[in-house]
């Protein structure tokens, strides 16, 4: 059986200057379980292969010619399953039970991140959020940290749903 792959040319983008890394992470985010990414660039994009492998990816590389380089991200067995965690958020089954519980599969980017963002601004310190996103909440991760929140999360069995916990930090000023 031939695995299904999702192509993404960001050769164009790089020619005129600009950085492919959120196009990348949206591609990723909308691959349907099981499907793998097909990503074509002017360079062999190392710093690439460390990120999606933390996503559950492994890839395969090939100089396609003129410089160009092909590169095969595919979901490696029980890949995405694999719980994400913030530097500080190995800890998680230490954690209080969620104080909120937040359904926001139905809700398009950038608001489930304003609402989680917006959420945790009125709880305290050590309370932990539960959200249920639609896709993998790349660009929220970094701004919990940023802001000294905990997170950890990971798909559900199925694929179709990103699960999250995240625990209130110290306000930062």
């Amino acid at each position: 059986m031939t695995r299904p792959y999702k192509e993404l040319d960001v050769r164009p983008i790089l020619r005129n200057g600009g950085e492919p890394f959120q196009a990348i992470m949206e591609a990723v985010q909308s691959l349907a379980p099981g499907e793998g990414l097909r990503l074509l660039a002017t360079f062999k994009p190392e710093p690439l292969f460390r990120v999606m492998g933390k996503r559950g990816f492994g890839h395969e590389v090939s100089q396609i010619g003129g410089g160009d380089w092909q590169v095969l991200f595919t979901p490696e067995a029980g890949g995405p399953a694999d719980i994400s965690a913030s530097a500080s958020g190995n800890d998680a089954a230490a954690w209080a039970e969620p104080v909120f519980h937040l359904d926001l599969t139905d809700l398009d980017p950038p608001e489930p991140m304003t609402r989680i963002l917006a959420r945790i601004e009125l709880m305290d310190p050590g309370e932990v959020l539960f959200a249920l996103l639609s896709r993998e909440p790349v660009f929220l991760m970094p701004e919990l940290e940023k802001r000294g929140h905990q997170w950890v999360g990971n798909f559900d069995e199925g694929g179709s749903a990103y699960r999250m916990l995240i625990r209130v930090g110290e306000a930062r000023e």
